[in-house]
């Protein structure tokens, strides 16, 4: 783990002392901050190695054998929903959020509409590793939707909406989508684990933007209908 972090350290060290010439404020602090820092990482690998990755990939084998494809969409849609509202990013990134719009956009609303967005996103992905689809029809159709969404959107919720899109994939849902792919294409006959196991991460960070910025659209709509009616 001290590999891993140990570029950050440096790079830290570099601006602090050779580019800024200054020492740190409070060096204990920090150097135990980083401690921790590693300590927990090693946790957080282990903890995938014996929790995450084994039950995701179990849940898609025994889904696989029942035989029913809704339970299969059902618990692609419910995890994909959980996961994201447990985002320690998320939630960090909603209150910022909400903190810096004076009122515009509501921290809760936003990590329920992100939510529902992955959760829809990894349904999708699902299902083209079910029906054995190519990847490259869903992702420009995904992507043609947010064009169209990012010109149609107020300019205030554009660039959250794309930010809130790679804050999906992070520590929690990334072990347990990335499973889930995995076991159901490893269960799947004709299907490859390179090919179609891989890319639902893909799905859950598209659909987050779209929607983010569909919400956005339509209130701003409501808004404008209410002032002329009023």
């Amino acid at each position: 783990m001290l590999r891993d972090v140990l570029p950050i350290i440096l790079t830290i060290l570099f601006f602090q002392y050779i580019v800024l010439r200054r020492g740190l404020s409070n060096p204990r602090k920090i150097v135990f901050g980083f401690v921790l820092v590693i300590f927990g990482l090693y946790a957080f690998v282990v903890g995938l190695k014996m929790g995450l990755f084994p039950i995701g990939t179990s849940m898609a084998e025994q889904l696989i054998e029942l035989e029913r494809f809704g339970f299969i969409y059902l618990f692609a849609f419910m995890i994909g929903f959980a996961t994201t509202m447990a985002e320690p990013a998320l939630l960090a990134v909603g209150k910022q959020a909400e903190e810096a719009a004076a009122g515009r956009i509501n921290g809760n609303a936003i990590r329920l509409l992100v939510a529902l967005g992955v959760a829809l996103g990894i349904s999708i992905g699902v299902h083209r590793i079910i029906v054995g689809g190519s990847m490259h029809y869903y992702i420009i159709g995904g992507y043609t939707l947010v064009i169209i969404l990012t010109a149609l959107a107020p300019k205030y919720i554009v660039a959250l909406a794309y930010d809130l899109g790679g804050v999906t994939t992070s520590e929690v849902t990334v072990p347990l989508v990335t499973a889930l792919g995995i076991g159901l294409a490893a269960n799947i006959e004709g299907r490859s684990v390179l090919i179609d196991g891989f890319g639902l991460i893909a799905f859950a960070s598209i659909f987050p933007i779209v929607t983010v910025m569909t919400y956005a659209i339509v209130m701003h709509w409501w808004t404008n209908r209410r002032e002329v009616h009023s």
